[in-house]
């Protein structure tokens, strides 16, 4: 059998092909990004490519490749390139995924030295082929990372473990990431279309626990809007967030990789944004990114800093 080509939609996406294809609206203004491109991205593509290393910066078609790899800021997707799971908006390949790599840690700790990052993101497909979901491959990678770059701090940003033991997300709190960051993706009533291998309140939960195994630890969260919500149902989110002790949450806008991806909605004006900023900023949150072009990892380090020093700065009113 040869192998698949995941260049080509029906093989990247074979749980998707079956699917009408939606039509793709025209971007407005504030979408539109410059092609990547420039000396700094070149040499973040060459470190990549050096290390045999996946970025979901490429997997998931991120629009801020371009800003982010020409200042040497890559998120690295470790586990491999294939998903278990065929969500409607990703563009990550879904299918049955290769075994680990144990060299991978040392890998993705010898590019962040060389890319000198003072903030790493770390994220990877759902491995719901392993008893684990991955977390050890996580552990060691953060190990890997301190050891090799101790001033870099790090952020991870983890799969459900829906189908794992409870020490699955014990093991990668016990690593220490700086962050730990697991998406909601949208609201409670449209995961069934959306996002139909997960659970809701599951994620919820894990978000919950990572407080209560650290309290410590920040934890972020972040969801896409114009898959359909409205804004009620993103408040009741903020609300849940909260719940659970959220520190960081990002919002931002759905874009549609394919036309066999779930339908843009509507593109969510850079004021409705403004506003979802300002509600969150209300309920609680010590930080809050809310813009269009937001993503998970989009200036992490920087959000980082300020996410640190607004815990100081609480504490200190406290």
């Amino acid at each position: 059998m040869s192998p698949r080509d995941l260049s080509q939609p029906d093989q990247r996406h074979p749980e998707k092909a079956h699917r009408a294809d939606n039509a793709q609206p025209k971007k407005p203004a504030w979408i539109r990004v410059k092609a990547p491109g420039g000396a700094g991205y070149n040499d973040t593509r060459r470190i990549m490519r050096e290390h045999k290393l996946t970025t979901v910066c490429e997997e998931a078609g991120c629009p801020n490749v371009g800003e982010c790899w020409s200042q040497g800021h890559a998120t690295m997707m470790i586990m491999g390139e294939i998903c278990t799971r065929g969500c409607t908006f990703c563009n990550v390949a879904t299918g049955r995924p290769d075994a680990l790599d144990v060299f991978e840690p040392g890998r993705v700790a010898d590019a962040v030295q060389k890319l000198g990052l003072n903030h790493v993101v770390v994220t990877s497909v759902d491995r719901d082929d392993l008893e684990d979901g991955g977390a050890e491959h996580f552990a060691q990678t953060i190990r890997a990372i301190r050891h090799r770059a101790p001033a870099t701090t790090i952020e991870v940003l983890t799969p459900d473990f829906l189908k794992c033991p409870p020490s699955a997300l014990e093991t990668v709190v016990a690593a220490r990431p700086d962050v730990f960051n697991h998406n909601l993706e949208t609201v409670p009533g449209l995961y069934p279309e959306v996002r139909p291998g997960a659970r809701y309140f599951h994620s919820l939960r894990l978000l919950q626990r990572v407080k209560e195994l650290d309290p410590s630890m920040f934890t972020k969260s972040g969801i896409m809007v114009g898959l359909g919500e409205d804004r009620q149902s993103v408040l009741q989110v903020m609300d849940d967030m909260r719940a659970a002790d959220v520190d960081f949450m990002t919002i931002g806008q759905y874009l549609q990789p394919t036309p066999k991806h779930h339908r843009v909605d509507r593109f969510v004006t850079p004021e409705e944004f403004a506003g979802y900023e300002k509600a969150a900023r209300g309920k609680g949150f010590l930080m809050v990114s809310a813009t269009p072009l937001t993503r998970s990892s989009y200036h992490a380090g920087d959000d980082f800093a300020r996410l640190r020093a607004a815990r100081e700065k609480r504490l200190a009113g406290a």
